[in-house]
């Protein structure tokens, strides 16, 4: 989104967040806007804030200070919880439960139906969302028997199936094989070109890299950077990583340590 008009809907605004986990400051006074049909990654070393700041985000986790919207509503009075998808860091699908990948995808459906009732529509909507991250054939297997990749998988057809305009991701691409990674890769520029808006922590950008509009760096619970994404991927992405390549062109490399360091 080249052209992004600045004054497009703020699907997710945060003005002043600070968050504890136990007495330790993590979140030390968070500013962030994501904007109607952006793609934004957060991105920095591990402990800086990423997940928890997506997690306060969807109320997993209070924040002590600062102020959290969704669709321009406070989040303590927002209920319409079927407009977002959340995927969690890759965990197994069922918590150990046994289930099936329809059933594990089905439940992320119920928000939108009336009294848990499944319709014609809602059956249908499980299928599309596991033909679109090419599960379809394993949709009777149980979730147990499937790979991590498979289970990340199964885990954004849940959070897609209620066909929600904004998707929140956490690490959708850590531990999981190239194959899925391609697969995940692909449901997302779909979800983007239909005008879902992304937020979503990344380790690296990888296969996602041309996807992503903003980057927001964190380091020690405080924005770093906001903007156009850093060029160097993995590790060079993050905070701290400053050492000089000698194969970078000149100047380029100072640049990006300046935004990243």
């Amino acid at each position: 989104m080249d052209d992004m008009d600045v004054t497009s809907e703020a699907v997710i605004s945060m003005r002043g967040v600070r968050a504890e986990l136990g007495a330790r400051p993590v979140l030390r006074g968070i500013d962030l806007t994501v904007r109607r049909g952006e793609v934004v990654a957060l991105l920095g070393a591990n402990g800086s804030g990423k997940s928890t700041a997506i997690r306060g985000v969807i109320g997993q986790v209070p924040i002590s200070d600062g102020e959290i919207e969704l669709f321009g509503i406070p989040r303590g009075r927002f209920r319409d919880w079927s407009r977002v998808g959340y995927v969690p860091q890759r965990t197994t699908a069922a918590g150990g439960v046994p289930a099936t990948v329809t059933e594990i995808v089905s439940s992320g459906r119920l928000s939108r139906t009336r009294f848990g009732v499944f319709r014609r529509a809602d059956h249908a909507a499980v299928r599309r969302a596991l033909e679109l991250v090419g599960m379809a054939d394993r949709a009777k297997d149980s979730v147990n028997a499937l790979s991590g990749g498979q289970h990340q998988r199964v885990l954004i057809a849940r959070a897609l199936v209620a066909e929600p305009e904004l998707l929140i991701m956490d690490e959708p691409m850590a531990g999981v094989d190239l194959a899925s990674q391609e697969i995940l890769a692909r449901t997302l520029r779909e979800q983007v070109a239909s005008g879902t808006t992304v937020l979503l922590v990344l380790h690296e950008l990888g296969p996602l890299e041309p996807l992503i509009d903003r980057a927001v760096v964190l380091r020690d619970g405080c924005v770093l950077h906001d903007g156009p994404p850093p060029h160097a991927v993995g590790q060079h992405a993050l905070p701290g990583h400053d050492h000089v390549h000698p194969h970078a062109p000149a100047g380029t490399e100072s640049i990006r340590t300046g935004l990243l360091s």
